[in-house]
């Protein structure tokens, strides 16, 4: 079944969402301009990435542009007025929980990024953000940041030297390089390029396989893979230890075992 979910708010809706079969699809919804970041964006990006994650029903999140573009970076004609992004004053702090990149780090859910045209700036980091970019043929990731006379302000500074190492990061960053589809995958940026008009469809059948899978088991290893990064060996494999107690008394490990004893596909309840 499929389900459409209502921002119920006066802005016009620049982010889409929708639910089917566990998965969940976010759109950026701003093909006349190229779906370039606006206020009203990000704000409604992160609303529903939130959703998605505390949906037990949702076992996987697609990210996607509508149009041509999947994110040409901050809507400059904006950022420009006082009412835009780079508008106005700044305040002294930021707040973690309220922005797209640090709430798309926390989640436990699986995300996809259908990258489906040009990711630049902002949108080739929260492309980066996800974690497997599956990339249309005419698609590319372009780092433009210094080009702007700016730093990657929304996580690739953090992203792409533990994605590539610090040499090839620091080529793309200092540079400002655009990579082709299928210079992003042989840089270790994006898994696989797909025809632009099948790009939905492989990624919607990846979510399909992820989705499954045991929900909590996945999520957990997604936990423990983010907490990875900064932990050693001995304090990593103890804390996996503590994920996996209550995992082994879930509904769901029992019915994978049961399921693999008596060869059958198991049906999985995220519980």
């Amino acid at each position: 079944m499929s389900e459409a979910h209502d921002l119920n708010s006066a802005e016009p809706n620049e982010v889409l969402y929708e639910v089917d079969e566990c998965i969940a699809t976010i759109t950026l919804n701003a093909p006349e301009r190229m779906n370039t970041i606006s206020g009203p964006m990000l704000r409604q990006l992160t609303e529903l990435l939130v959703t998605a994650e505390e949906d037990t029903g949702v076992r996987c999140v697609i990210l996607t542009g509508s149009g041509r573009a999947f994110c040409a970076g901050l809507n400059l004609e904006e950022a420009k007025s006082s009412s835009g992004i780079s508008g106005g004053t700044f305040s002294a702090t930021l707040d973690l929980r309220n922005t797209p990149p640090t709430v798309m780090q926390a989640m436990d859910t699986p995300t996809i990024c259908a990258v489906n045209g040009g990711a630049a700036g902002y949108g080739m980091d929260t492309a980066l953000g996800c974690d497997i970019r599956l990339m249309a043929d005419t698609a590319k990731l372009a780092a433009a940041f210094t080009r702007r006379g700016v730093v990657p302000e929304s996580g690739g500074t953090w992203f792409l030297p533990r994605m590539i190492g610090w040499e090839k990061a620091s080529e793309l960053i200092f540079t400002g390089r655009t990579l082709s589809a299928e210079e992003s995958v042989e840089w270790g940026l994006a898994s696989r390029v797909v025809p632009a008009a099948e790009l939905m469809s492989h990624a919607r059948a990846l979510a399909k396989e992820i989705a499954e899978n045991a929900p909590l088991a996945v999520q957990a290893s997604k936990r423990m893979m983010r907490m990875g990064l900064n932990e050693t060996f001995p304090d990593h494999v103890h804390h996996v230890y503590l994920q996996l107690l209550p995992l082994m008394r879930s509904q769901d490990m029992k019915e994978g075992m049961m399921a693999f004893l008596e060869k059958r596909k198991p049906d999985f309840k995220g519980r």
